[in-house]
């Protein structure tokens, strides 16, 4: 069955789950850092959840994606269990990067996942990297380069946006804008109001998308990666979106916090993603809901299960200190 916007109901519904697979496993991630039982520190994606999946649902199984510091969801919207994610946050050695990484530095190469960083902008460059790979093969494959608008600010966003565009490579950078480099807004940081104007310095596409409207991030998305595939350059891409959490999770917060006010929280909070998006599966007949609700919970489950998996397994053996490095 087809709806309205011509995408199969099946993946419509995989786009819903995929969207609650992220913001279920960051709450309750949260509530574990709440309860000190995480080491480290989390900064959780809750509410760029439209973003991450309508980006990432444009992807092939063997494309690539890069993100950054605040990344939990990048992975699980490439389809990544959720099990060895949730291992990883403990740092127990069943994790995706056998507990060596931790929140800020998940990888799998095996979905194409190519790793996060907590150094922001740091992973733009090995998007390029992973896009002239591509090209040196002679594959089709294409890169998804996730990025904040702190970022857009940075050395290396001028040299890959520069270098992608010179070489044609296949690489489509989304960035996430939520608003603030940790507690500046925008406006005190950039000169234009829209950093996807800064594609036409480099001579490539560049579009503004409403980064709540899974559809539409997804449409533009599928847009850019088929020009990236049949060799006709990068893209940037901006989805205005926000986060619903602080920065980073380090006790409670201030309620609103100093740099934001309750009308700016409100206006948000009523555009979440997730139910504007249950909204028009309701009005075309793809999900009820009562489906939803057994969605919802199927994937409760699902994060109980990965929880109760990285509670169980073991932490990472003092030798394993010299496994994966250069000596």
């Amino acid at each position: 069955m087809r709806t309205r916007c011509s995408i199969p109901e099946k993946t419509l519904q995989e786009m819903m789950r995929r969207m609650l697979r992220i913001r279920l496993f960051e709450e309750r991630a949260s509530d574990i850092r709440v309860e000190a039982k995480l080491p480290g520190v989390l900064h959780n994606c809750i509410g760029q959840e439209a973003a991450i999946v309508g980006a990432c649902m444009a992807l092939r199984a063997d494309d690539f994606l890069t993100g950054n510091h605040r990344s939990h969801g990048h992975p699980i919207g490439k389809g990544v269990s959720l099990a060895p994610l949730m291992a990883e946050l403990f740092g127990k050695r069943t994790g995706v990067c056998r507990g060596k990484g931790g929140s800020m530095h998940l990888a799998d190469f095996s979905a194409g996942s190519l790793g996060e960083s907590g150094i922001v902008g740091s992973l733009m460059p090995v998007a390029v990297g992973a896009g002239l790979s591509a090209r040196l093969r002679g594959t089709d494959q294409v890169c998804l380069c996730f990025f904040g608008d702190g970022a857009a600010n940075c050395g290396p966003f001028h040299e890959s946006l520069n270098l992608a565009a010179i070489w044609k490579l296949p690489v489509v950078f989304l960035c996430e804008n939520n608003g603030y480099a940790i507690h500046t807004p925008q406006a005190q940081t950039t000169a234009v109001a829209d950093i996807a104007q800064r594609a036409q310095g480099y001579g490539m596409q560049g579009e503004v998308v409403d980064g709540q409207d899974v559809l539409a991030v997804h449409d533009r998305v599928v847009h850019a990666v088929a020009r990236a595939r049949d060799g006709s350059g990068p893209a940037l891409i901006e989805a205005k979106t926000y986060r619903y959490c602080e920065h980073s999770e380090f006790g409670e917060p201030a309620d609103p916090p100093p740099y934001r006010n309750e009308q700016e929280i409100a206006f948000w909070r009523a555009r979440d993603p997730i139910e504007l998006f249950l909204g028009r599966l309701e009005a075309w007949g793809a999900l009820t809901r009562e489906a939803f609700a057994a969605m919802k919970a199927a994937v409760r489950a699902e994060v109980d299960a990965a929880v109760a998996f990285a509670r169980q397994s073991p932490a990472p053996e003092p030798q394993a200190l010299w496994e994966d490095v250069f000596i």
